[in-house]
């Protein structure tokens, strides 16, 4: 299983980045986890997009959604993907139309936003075959299996698993400190945990975590390999890299734009 980082960013862009965004190759499938602002762009360096054949949402914050808006587009408009023959393309009796797994409340969420910016309400959803999710759900994806569990956020969110034959791949989505992670996550191959917050919340409910707080729940859930995730240019990577060792006793990567993580046995 190949996992292929499009964007790592907040919910602000880093300088030429892109908001959350991962591609995953396993199981005979080309998945798409988050398809937040500048995914699409980057998702087209390293695959065509015709050919995902699912996307998964971990939450329906803006910084995870907003490129399903011009990934429909593309799917909806492009010559290519039209019934009849159009400038050299020679038709397509059956379009590209990639599985679509989001959480509850999808639906409202994709036409309002659609709505909002000048789309017709039922664009994302006429694009891609949706599937409204439960958490308590294990999905297959050709040879990739998907788990979700419930991590605390300022909206409903969950971590994802994916998972091809014994080999783990889990992302934190967004969160703040909890214990669920760290069940959902024991022994997992690979984990890439957000790092978003230099301190923690002076104030109110807790959303997400510190580079140390990512550490420490890499080293509970005795992940194999560490990667944060989620966090701004703007943080100084040597100390954000240093504060997850101090607490995950071992190596730490920051995640970067184009990286490729194998997962295998």
């Amino acid at each position: 299983m190949l996992i292929t980082v499009l964007g790592k960013s907040p919910a602000w862009q880093d300088a030429d980045g892109a908001c959350s965004g991962y591609l995953v190759e396993g199981g005979g499938q080309r998945v798409l986890l988050d398809c937040g602002p500048g995914v699409f762009a980057k998702l087209r360096r390293f695959a065509d997009y015709v050919d995902i054949d699912a996307v998964v949402i971990s939450h329906l914050h803006a910084d995870h959604i907003l490129d399903l808006v011009p990934f429909a587009s593309g799917l909806r408009y492009a010559p290519r993907q039209q019934p009849v023959p159009v400038a050299g393309w020679p038709g397509k009796e059956h379009p590209a139309r990639p599985r679509l797994l989001a959480p509850p409340g999808a639906p409202e969420k994709f036409a309002a936003l659609c709505a909002a910016t000048g789309m017709h309400a039922d664009h994302i959803e006429a694009a891609f075959a949706l599937t409204v999710y439960d958490p308590a759900e294990t999905h297959t994806l050709g040879g990739l299996t998907v788990r979700f569990t419930p991590v605390p956020h300022f909206i409903q969110c969950n971590a994802v698993e994916l998972k091809e034959g014994e080999n783990r791949f889990t992302f934190s989505a967004d969160c703040a400190p909890n214990d669920g992670l760290c069940e959902f996550a024991r022994d997992t191959d690979l984990l890439v945990i957000e790092a978003t917050l230099p301190r923690p919340e002076r104030e109110g409910d807790r959303g997400h975590l510190t580079p140390g707080e990512a550490g420490e729940h890499g080293a509970r859930a005795n992940a194999k390999r560490l990667v944060l995730t989620h966090i701004s240019d703007e943080l100084d990577p040597g100390w954000a890299t240093a504060e997850a060792e101090r607490t995950f006793h071992g190596p730490v990567e920051l995640a970067r734009e184009g990286a490729v993580y194998e997962v295998k046995a």
